[in-house]
């Protein structure tokens, strides 16, 4: 067994011959050992372990394949194929209930002339629902709490709305930059206000997918850890924090879901 595991501060006496300020655990390789000590020898040497809790969200690769490759892939492995019969199965159902839902939800207030975007837009959703969703089981990596990857899906999404409405209505797309109604004297400042905020629409989609899926992940492993550690000195708080625990799953697992449509929204 490891002995900071048991000990975070160990209190060594004598100094080793070729003295490291840092160097690994090699129990833990998470963990880094921070060695202070002073000129005397003869005093005890203090070894202090630091945790980073955002090695998670590091790309894992094996055999130098990342691992954010399978992790797109298998959302197409996981959704069932369409059968041929005239009655699906409850999983079917329960799919194309959902897709119709979303669908009506989004495409109600649109033109018939936007319809088009079906398609598209509940693919999007089902297959960031399918990662987040995948990304709350243990030691799994969560692709969507990498900036650059939304960002992948907003800046695309967001230049082809804009090309397409300036190209077929540019008279109504240049007139959402200025609300009715607006003041003379107001007319510069909120034309230019409204012209950053269209530009800064893609950023902050991707920035806010990421920042709730970060901030969820990290409160899941810091009660979890503390219910790890509290188990064997106060069980009875051990079990509140795990309580805890599993209403942030849930909680997350309405997240998760939640900010997939308004990704898309």
């Amino acid at each position: 067994s490891c002995p900071v595991a048991c000990n975070p501060h160990l209190f060594l006496t004598g100094f080793p011959s070729n003295p490291t300020p840092k160097s690994n655990c090699p129990y833990f390789p998470q963990w880094t050992y921070v060695a202070s000590y002073k000129k005397n020898w003869n005093k005890p040497l203090k070894l202090t372990v630091m945790l980073s809790f955002f090695d998670q969200f590091m790309s894992p690769v094996f055999l130098g394949i990342p691992l954010v490759a399978l992790a797109l892939v298998l959302p197409w492995i996981l959704l069932p194929a369409p059968a041929s019969r005239w009655l699906n199965n409850r999983l079917l159902a329960l799919q194309s209930w959902f897709i119709n839902r979303f669908t009506q939800q989004l495409l109600l207030p649109i033109s018939l002339g936007g319809h088009k975007w079906a398609a598209l837009l509940t693919s999007l959703m089902l297959f960031l629902i399918s990662l987040n969703m995948l990304g709350l089981l243990p030691y799994t990596f969560t692709p969507t709490t990498q900036l650059s990857l939304n960002m992948g899906f907003a800046v695309p999404l967001w230049l082809a709305t804009v090309i397409i409405g300036m190209r077929n209505q540019p008279t109504i797309a240049l007139g959402h930059l200025l609300p009715e109604g607006t003041p003379t004297p107001l007319i510069p400042v909120l034309i230019i206000i409204e012209t950053i905020s269209l530009f800064i629409r893609p950023l902050a989609l991707g920035v806010r997918l990421t920042a709730n899926l970060t901030a969820g992940h990290l409160l899941i492993q810091l009660i979890a850890t503390a219910a790890f550690v509290l188990l064997p000195l106060m069980p009875a708080v051990a079990i509140l924090t795990g309580t805890l625990l599993f209403l942030l799953t849930l909680l997350e697992v309405a997240v998760a879901m939640i900010q997939a449509y308004v990704f898309v929204l």
